[in-house]
């Protein structure tokens, strides 16, 4: 395990808390303002964060009642579209690493491989991508489809998505460029590839036409917790977002998912794990507890329950929501490894749906950390040396002032106590996370058949 650990910042326009764009210190600008967001990525680079992040949903959320009213009326239902803006950050930064959110039930392989490897090239090396599958049946409904993959289909999408992206990634050779004027020779042909992928899902020839990236591959992300996707990602993921509410949990996930990883030749040190935390920073244990109260009364229930309604893919309209939180866990078509604990939390705690809808749309079950600069890097040190996570994927209540507590008060406070960089080192968004380039499947099979050759057997 390094002896410090990684920081990613959660970009979100309005913040992350439910009630954080009603807070009287909020920005209530353009979520499609450039210079908005320049300031927070430069602000974040000069705290010496591994990167910024920005997620994606294809659609405005219309599950609950079949309508759009409650996502557009009581919270921010805009955002920009994530491969854009890390496109347009690229040039205002120079070190931070920039992740965006596509999904493998809406794209095809081939786009996804040429942005990101262009992007890759365009800002030296630093990108990385959040492999999705989508959630919901509005978002289905702009793709020309009646409604969204079940759960483990999208999956075995998914898992075929990845493996065509990464062969196109590698059908350019790091040294393909020869660039010989004197002999007019460009590039050398044997060391670009045809991918010939033919598979249930996609039939992709290649090769790609852009060469390889900086990173060999940009940084493969993937997010979640359910059991399809442990085992999707052990298998592909360089980093991992996800949502555990307490330490016991982290400490599971993160023992079991390290497990996982080593089943496929893996080690430890091949996958972070970076769980969504929300930072609520006061300068006493009380001013901080005041605001989270505060933040929490800004909340509209039926916010909540339309939310819900969108990430489970199911709609909680039907259910009083002055009733017991319904048993409807195997009924739900969206997301489903952070709603485990949702539904155990409601059972356990005899929790109304309402209720339920309240707590979860405060930061989506992420971990919440509530106090003081000290007590907070306390915390977040005690999960980090107690193997529940590599580091964090910082979320802000509110902008620009919960930016403010993340980058100017609560770093501080983790790099006085070693846990966190005070320069960077490396230029690579690779090079930031400790993660190896990976080697180039075709390079590979050359030298095998070269190793062959010259111990004088066939290559099976």
């Amino acid at each position: 395990m390094s002896q410090q650990m990684h920081l990613g910042l959660f970009v979100a326009a309005n913040g992350h808390h439910a009630g954080g764009w009603r807070h009287p210190d909020a920005e209530t600008g353009s979520p499609l303002d450039l210079d908005f967001y320049a300031a927070i990525a430069r602000q974040a680079e000069l705290a010496k964060l591994d990167m910024l992040f920005i997620a994606d949903k294809l659609a405005i959320d219309d599950n609950y009642g079949g309508s759009f009213d409650l996502t557009v009326t009581h919270r921010p239902a805009l955002s920009a579209e994530p491969l854009t803006l890390i496109s347009a950050l690229g040039a205002v930064t120079k070190h931070i690493g920039l992740a965006a959110t596509a999904s493998t039930t809406y794209h095809e392989p081939y786009h996804i491989a040429r942005m990101f490897a262009t992007m890759d090239h365009l800002s030296k090396g630093r990108v990385a991508w959040n492999v999705v599958t989508s959630t919901s049946d509005a978002e289905a409904r702009n793709f020309s489809k009646a409604e969204h993959l079940d759960h483990g289909t999208r999956y075995e999408r998914a898992l075929e998505f990845i493996e065509v992206v990464r062969s196109l990634w590698d059908s350019w050779e790091a040294d393909a460029l020869v660039l010989d004027k004197e002999r007019g020779i460009f590039a050398d042909k044997r060391k670009i590839h045809y991918v010939h992928h033919r598979g249930p899902w996609f039939d992709v020839k290649g090769p790609l036409n852009v060469q390889r990236s900086p990173q060999g591959h940009p940084v493969l992300i993937q997010a979640g917790s359910s059991e399809t996707f442990r085992e999707l990602a052990a298998r592909h993921a360089e980093l991992i977002f996800t949502a555990q509410p307490n330490l016991a949990s982290a400490q599971s996930f993160y023992r079991d998912f390290k497990a996982r990883a080593g089943k496929y030749g893996r080690s430890p040190g091949d996958v972070k794990i970076l769980p969504g935390t929300m930072l609520i920073v006061g300068a006493t244990e009380r001013e901080a507890r005041e605001k989270e109260r505060y933040l929490q009364s800004l909340i509209d229930t039926n916010t909540g329950l339309a939310f819900m309604s969108g990430s489970m893919n199911y709609d909680l309209s039907r259910h009083d929501p002055e009733a017991p939180f319904p048993d409807i866990e195997h009924e739900i078509r969206g997301s489903r490894g952070r709603f485990q604990f949702v539904f155990r939390k409601a059972r356990e705690e005899g929790l109304t749906l309402a209720q339920t809808a309240r707590w979860y749309i405060q930061s989506r079950s992420h971990h919440v950390v509530v106090g003081t600069p000290d007590t907070i890097a306390d915390r977040m040190t005690e999960w980090f040396r107690g193997e529940a996570c590599d580091g964090f994927n910082l979320m802000a209540p509110y902008m620009p002032g919960g930016l403010d507590d993340i980058c100017g008060r609560v770093v501080p406070e983790l790099q006085n106590r070693g846990v966190f960089r005070e320069a960077y080192t490396g230029t690579t968004l690779r090079g930031h996370l400790g993660l190896s380039q990976p080697a180039n499947r075709f390079s590979e099979e050359k030298n095998e058949e070269g190793t062959a050759l010259a111990e004088g057997r066939e290559r099976i």
